[in-house]
């Protein structure tokens, strides 16, 4: 499974003001220990703190670029700092993202098309987030049709069915599984499928122990990405005898330490 690191995010703390004052041993450590802990991707958010979101994704990009060649997640809702972010990568980046409105739909995919990334697209659409499956495959394909439409390579387009928090609206949980089962049915080759993890235990008391839980409840579903913390050795473990219990990787007793030598 890709594992996006998620931990690059201006909505922490102790990385919005490294990304305020410039303090590349902050985010770059951030970089290094998501890398070294099986991160395929890094997540990259300016967040709000900065004045100036245009600069501060350049430089955030510059700045991890000088200690990984790890692709990029670039994480924002504006254009001009996708496309400041995208010109930077040196590598195939990946957008993160874009809801099932055309409107943004014709912002985000001709980015992609035009610097050769990858793509989340949101089951959501101006109406919000549907509140059951068949809502979200409905968006979906909308998704599908409008980046083949784009020239974007089925490879190439994830689509995340959003999650929401088991506290206030447990039903999600279930929904959204069934939305993993169901993309896979809606073109061939199918989208590949995504969730941003960790908001499904946002607001609980034991954060851990969810995420971790449903995580191999959604690799039983189809799911191929994950934006998640890799720092989380139990959650990274979770993940590992998940892949292995699909048959996706070969038995050995050490199969914890073989992944992660991979």
């Amino acid at each position: 499974m890709l594992v996006i690191g998620e931990k690059i995010n201006g909505m922490y703390k102790a990385v919005g003001k490294a990304i305020q004052e410039k303090n590349k041993e902050t985010i770059q450590k951030l970089a290094k220990d998501q890398v070294a802990a099986g991160a395929d991707y890094l997540d990259v958010n300016t967040g709000p703190s900065s004045a100036n979101p245009v600069e501060a994704m350049e430089w955030l990009v510059d700045t991890i670029q000088e200690v990984t060649d790890t692709p990029l997640c670039l994480d924002t809702t504006k254009p001009e700092v996708m496309e400041a972010g995208l010109r930077k990568c040196k590598e195939k980046a990946m957008i993160n993202s874009t809801p099932g409105q055309q409107e943004k739909l014709d912002v985000f995919l001709p980015l992609a098309a035009k610097y050769n990334a990858s793509i989340i697209g949101l089951a959501m659409d101006e109406k919000g987030i549907p509140r059951d499956a068949a809502g979200r495959a409905e968006i979906a394909l909308r998704i599908v049709a409008a980046a083949m439409e784009k020239g974007i390579n089925p490879e190439d387009l994830y689509i995340d069915p959003l999650i929401l928090p088991v506290n206030v609206a447990q039903t999600t949980a279930g929904q959204v599984l069934e939305s993993l089962r169901q993309f896979k049915l809606l073109s061939d080759p199918p989208p590949k499928t995504v969730l941003g993890l960790s908001n499904v235990s946002q607001g609980t008391k034991y954060r851990e122990l969810i995420n971790r839980t449903y995580l191999v409840m959604a690799q039983a579903c189809a799911l191929d990405a994950a934006i998640i913390d890799p720092l989380d050795n139990e959650l990274m473990d979770a993940m590992i005898t998940a892949e292995l219990l699909l048959n996706k990787n070969i038995y050995c007793d050490a199969f914890l330490k073989a992944y992660r030598k991979k």
